[in-house]
């Protein structure tokens, strides 16, 4: 079984995606990966990549922090 934080990082990355309307295919371009590996983030099947989790804090405008449920603040602008 998972952690707290594994659970909020891929409930956050899935709901930030669907807030934005965007489908896991156009995510998983914009992170040069596939479709299939994208969907397995999601389902905490696979562990998000350090370099995946900086691209998605950048789509999203939104802290690394938020995305690893460490923070309930979006963004970084207070640091």
């Amino acid at each position: 079984m998972g952690s707290e934080s594994d659970y909020n990082y891929t409930k956050r990355i899935r709901d930030l995606r669907e807030d934005h309307d965007y489908t896991q295919d156009y995510v998983a371009s914009y992170l040069g990966t596939s479709q299939t590996m994208y969907a397995r983030y999601e389902r905490g099947a696979n562990e998000l990549p350090i370099r995946h989790l900086v691209r998605l804090s950048k789509l999203y405008n939104v802290s690394t922090d938020y995305l690893l449920g460490l923070s309930s603040h979006h963004n970084s602008h207070h640091i």
